[in-house]
């Protein structure tokens, strides 16, 4: 990933030689803050991270040096009231807002997975390697599953690829839509400028540029509350596409509150909306191990059952 707040360099041969971090600190303006950044793992050479405080710069090395967007890094403290199921095999989590769920390009230990790993290291007096089965967007809170074993990650991409893991989601849209219930087919892929966006229906299986293909993207809506200018409504994917609900909604022209990047507005009756209203609350599943039915739920947010 690329953004202003990258820099390149490229070691000419007169550095050959020289401690990398050096360079750094020219480009920051500071060793304290070279040290942040490579720590934080904001150092990629070769297109590959390295928080390695002692590398020796090499004449022709490509060096991106990747700042944190928000201009500061994160603390992020995970805590035993956010989990809501754990057993030898698996662990879910109620996600807050606001928090990355895995590394980013410019911080590698500001994020949920990162946090609870240190949690558990902590807890149990042993470090556990963690798998992340699925995904949720930085603003979007709720159900998160998390394999504690490695043997079970298959079956785990398995039910989620064959739709035998039922996703539910909470949302919060702009206007009312016509329907009680109704569901939308499209495309999904990115725009030739790397952003996701919805494809039509008929141009599903198409190649895009670098090799992508335009994929499937299905979802049923159930209006659950109507607001007089907004809806609660209730959102079933049916795959699992990158920003997937929040795509379709913007795409019917009813953008989740909150959610500014697909033209959602970023306040309400006066009242700013630091993210966007979309909570995962319900994931039912097999048990990727046993075979028994798990239902997991994570209360929803105030503004689920606010009045507006």
């Amino acid at each position: 990933m690329d953004h202003p707040k990258t820099i390149h360099l490229t070691i000419p041969p007169e550095d050959d030689g020289r401690p990398l971090r050096e360079l750094v600190a020219d480009a920051l303006g500071g060793a304290d803050a070279a040290e942040l950044l490579i720590r934080r793992g904001g150092q990629w050479i070769d297109d590959r991270r390295t928080q390695d405080l002692d590398v020796l710069a090499r004449a022709g090395m490509q060096v991106a040096l990747q700042r944190p967007l928000a201009g500061s890094y994160p603390d992020i403290t995970f805590t035993a009231d956010l989990i809501l199921y754990e057993d030898d095999d698996l662990l879910a989590i109620n996600k807050p807002p606001g928090v990355y769920v895995d590394s980013t390009p410019w911080d590698a230990e500001g994020n949920l997975h990162a946090a609870l790993t240190r949690f558990i290291a902590e807890r149990d007096g042993a470090a556990r390697k963690l798998h992340l089965a699925h995904r949720l967007d930085r603003d979007t809170t709720g159900v998160l599953l998390v394999s504690k074993n490695p043997a079970i990650n298959p079956a785990i991409q398995r039910g989620f690829v064959r739709g035998t893991f039922h996703k539910e989601y909470l949302c919060m849209c702009l206007g009312e839509p016509d329907e009680e219930e109704f569901a939308i087919t499209t495309g999904h892929g990115r725009s030739a400028h790397g952003l996701f966006r919805v494809y039509p229906a008929e141009h599903i299986g198409q190649m895009l540029l670098y090799g992508s293909v335009i994929k499937e993207m299905r979802t049923r809506f159930v209006v659950e509350r109507r607001l007089g200018g907004a809806a609660l409504l209730r959102a079933f994917p049916a795959t699992g596409r990158t920003h997937q609900i929040r795509l379709h909604l913007a795409y019917l022209g009813h953008p989740l509150l909150g959610d500014t990047r697909y033209g959602g507005p970023a306040e309400w009756h006066g009242r700013p909306l630091p993210y966007h209203l979309l909570h995962a609350e319900r994931l039912a599943l097999p048990h990727p191990g046993s075979g028994k039915p798990l239902e997991l739920v994570a209360p929803g947010p105030a503004w689920v059952s606010s009045n507006w």
